[in-house]
């Protein structure tokens, strides 16, 4: 699987769980420490930590380990770190405050408007439960 495909994964993982503002970020060619960020908010902290538990399934489901998990017990921001990818699960005031977008701006969103139009029950087909 491609860290693009990855990213996309992790998407729809985060779309399956209602997922606000999700973004898929390039930054392969502007650093070294990913290919990109996954970036989503949650309206709450127990939506943040069941955002970020159904990206770790979804991933794992399809063989895809966590190399490192930071911030489980803060509930504001949660970072899965699976090597090319990083997702971000940030509370509302946690995102504004560390506004990775901006700190990343030159790097290139991924158009994933096909999964945010997907209907839920589509995003992982009875067979991918």
């Amino acid at each position: 699987m491609t860290s693009l495909e990855t990213a996309r994964l992790a998407a729809k993982a985060l779309c399956e769980r209602k997922g606000e503002d999700i973004k898929v970020i390039k930054i392969k060619d502007i650093s070294s420490i990913a290919d990109y960020f996954v970036i989503a908010t949650g309206s709450s902290n127990t939506h943040v930590r069941s955002l970020a538990d159904n990206v770790e399934f979804r991933l794992d489901h399809e063989g895809i380990g966590v190399s490192h998990i930071e911030g489980y017990r803060s509930d504001s921001w949660i970072l899965l770190d699976y090597v090319d990818v990083i997702v971000h699960v940030f509370s509302e005031e946690a995102r504004e405050y560390y506004s990775l977008e901006r700190l990343w701006q030159d790097g290139e969103l991924a158009d994933i408007s096909d999964i945010e139009e997907m209907p839920l029950q589509m995003l992982f087909p009875a067979g991918e439960q």
